[in-house]
């Protein structure tokens, strides 16, 4: 099962892919989607769209992951991440992939088995799982990775069966 995990922003909008067969993570290809400040809102939200779009056709995802919004304090911020959030989500349905979404407890809970984990721990599980010699970089690529590898440990779970 090849599974495309994001971890949804508007700046910037992580992604990693990964395979899973038998229990074993691969990584296919992972790293973050850049808007620029200056470009106007529906330039930023087409080029999520580009990329993304870009990703799923290069590696045929089974599934795409995505992580929930938590509150945020900060209203516009909050608003902002949704918007990308929605592309990313558009996109992938768009496209014929299945979205599951995960919150960031539940990532935490599948990737280093405490909800309550520090960021940093749950970075440390997603080099070890995958295999690298340090954190995958950026942090927003490294936190898409976690949510591919939830939804690895968590679809048998929840029923679903891929072929």
């Amino acid at each position: 099962m090849v599974i495309l995990g994001i971890d949804p922003g508007f700046a910037i909008t992580g992604y990693g892919v990964v395979k899973y067969e038998g229990n074993k993570f691969s990584v296919l290809e992972y790293g973050a989607i850049a808007t620029e400040a200056s470009i106007p809102l529906p330039q930023r939200l087409v080029k999520i769209n580009d990329e993304l779009t870009r990703i799923i056709e290069t590696h045929k995802p089974d599934a795409a992951a995505i992580e929930e919004l938590f509150f945020n304090k900060n209203i516009k911020t909050a608003l902002t991440v949704g918007h990308g959030r929605g592309v990313a989500i558009l996109t992938a349905a768009k496209m014929g992939v299945e979205v599951f979404e995960y919150t960031p407890l539940q990532v935490k809970q599948a990737v280093v088995g405490y909800g309550r984990a520090e960021k940093r721990q749950m970075q440390q599980m997603v080099k070890v799982i995958l295999g690298f010699s340090s954190v995958p970089e950026p942090d927003d690529a490294a936190d898409a990775l976690a949510v591919a590898i939830c939804h690895g440990h968590s679809y048998k779970m929840n029923g679903y069966v891929y072929k």
